[in-house]
Parts: C-alpha cells; structure tokens; sequence
C-alpha cells in the first residue's frame, strides 16, 4: 500500500528538482556573459537573458524552461499518468523556488507553458497564442505572461478538461504573486515596454 505513496513523492521530489535547473543562469555563465542575476532585473527566466544582448541564449532559455516542465510531466505520465499533475507542480515550484538559488527563481511563464502543453496541448496552444498576442500589443512582457497564465484554466474549462481548471488556476495565482512588482508598475504605468528606451521589461521565466 505505501509503493504508490513513494512513487508518487519519487516524482514530486524528481520533478522539483529538475524544475530548479537554472538554465538561464547556466547558459549566460557558460557564454561568458556573467552571473544573471547581477544583470538586468536579476530574474533568471529569458527575458532577462535578453537583456544581456544574447537573443539565441534568451531563445534557448524560453525554450529549456518549457522542456523542463513538459519533460516532468510526460517522464511521470509515462509511469503513472496519475502523477503527471503532480510533476507539473513540483517542476514549476522549483523553477519559482530553486533550492539551488535559495529559492530565488524565475516567475514561471515559460515552465508553465511547458507542463500545460504537456498536460493538454489544445490549452497549452491557446496559451501560446494569448502570450504571443498579449506581448505583440502591448509590447509589455509582463502582461503576455499574465495574460498567457489567467487564459490556461479559461481555456481548459471552455475545452471541458475540468480536472485540469483547479491546477491550472493555482499556477496562474503562483505566476501573478511572482509578477506583483510588475502589477504595482502597471498600476502606476512605469512598466517598461521590450524594446523601449527603459529596456527590456522584467524578465518572465
């Protein structure tokens, strides 16, 4: 009776773990572009990485924070597809909460596309989709990723997967507490938008 407790902790633990992978962090130290977290914003996700004037490496971090979170998932859903969810939690908490980093990590948009892909594509698109647009016209970083994190447990409810709505729902909330700087910036509307004279805006990982 206890096997399933253990696989599923095994999972939580593993998936965490590989979540908390740094890969901003990694990328910009391994180019010779210095510690990350000492550029910019400090944050660690792709955005940030852009800052330092490496397009392909802020491409190749959106791009290895989303594999984690779909890696996790689909590694877990292939052993016990009840423990998909529950890597994508541990995946995403260790990319907002890296043990590695004291627990100071990224704001979890790109990890959050990665387990919603994973969990259910057709959401996972409309995710991508609303991010892409909501950036195109606002030119504001933050809002693509809020905008991206509130459309997953919409969506999935409008697709029917309703045991997805609660998870999904707890992963926005998590990705707006991380965004709540920005919040106060748009609210005073000295958020900065890419590409303008301020800079780049603060960083979604």
């Amino acid at each position: 009776m206890t096997t399933p407790w253990i696989g599923a902790l095994v999972t939580l633990i593993a998936s965490y773990l590989l979540g908390a992978v740094p890969f901003g962090l990694l990328l910009t130290r391994a180019s010779g572009a210095g510690d990350l977290r000492a550029i910019g914003s400090g944050n660690i996700g792709a955005t940030n990485v852009l800052r330092t004037g490496r397009k392909g490496l802020a491409a190749a971090t959106l791009i290895l924070d989303a594999a984690k979170g779909a890696v996790a998932v689909l590694v877990a859903g292939a052993i016990q597809p009840d423990w998909a969810p529950l890597a994508a939690t541990g995946a995403f908490l260790g990319h907002l909460y890296p043990v590695w980093l004291r627990f100071r990590g990224g704001k979890g948009v790109a990890t959050m596309l990665g387990v919603v892909l994973a969990l259910h594509w057709p959401t996972g698109l409309v995710f991508a989709a609303v991010w892409l647009l909501s950036l195109a016209a606002t030119r504001i970083s933050s809002v693509g990723g809020m905008s991206a994190a509130i459309s997953a447990p919409v969506s999935a409810a409008w697709f029917g997967n309703f045991s997805l709505v609660l998870l999904f729902i707890a992963l926005a909330l998590l990705v707006l507490w991380k965004h709540r700087a920005n919040i106060d910036r748009l609210m005073a509307g000295e958020e900065p938008r890419v590409g303008g004279r301020s800079g780049t805006s603060s960083a979604e990982g």
